[in-house]
């Protein structure tokens, strides 16, 4: 006997997911993926604002058969609002690494605990697997 998986309603998986922290980018969200990001160290505070960029993450959640499954990478958030996939340095790798680790707890959370849902590393993720150390 096979059972279907039930998801909650779009709208309030984009709630729930809001809710985790301020990563979630509800326009680059669409039904059934969603699309989160952090800006975790500033490379440039002594410009302003609007001119600054910074080393983070951004990690695509995907709807499954049985869940979800996520991809993410590392990179630079530039001046124009766009992220460009890199190598972090040294000095700014603890603090990428600590908000990644951090959603990540409160994402599977949500997922396993709250949804009753399964979620796993992507096919095409090409670092390592979160939540494996």
């Amino acid at each position: 006997m096979t059972t279907d998986t039930i998801f909650p309603p779009h709208g309030r998986l984009m709630t729930k997911l809001t809710a985790l922290g301020p990563y979630l980018r509800k326009q680059q969200s669409k039904e059934g993926e969603f699309f989160f990001d952090c800006l975790a160290s500033c490379i440039s505070a002594n410009k302003s604002p609007e001119e600054r960029e910074f080393w983070g993450w951004w990690l695509v959640l995907t709807a499954t058969d049985i869940g979800f499954e996520y991809r993410y990478d590392f990179g630079r958030y530039d001046a124009k609002g766009n992220w460009i996939k890199g190598t972090l340095p040294a000095k700014h790798t603890e603090a990428v690494l600590k908000t990644l680790d951090d959603f990540y707890v409160k994402l599977t959370k949500f997922v396993k605990e709250d949804c009753q849902l399964d979620l796993q590393a992507s096919a095409e993720l090409e670092e390592a697997v979160l939540g494996s150390a």
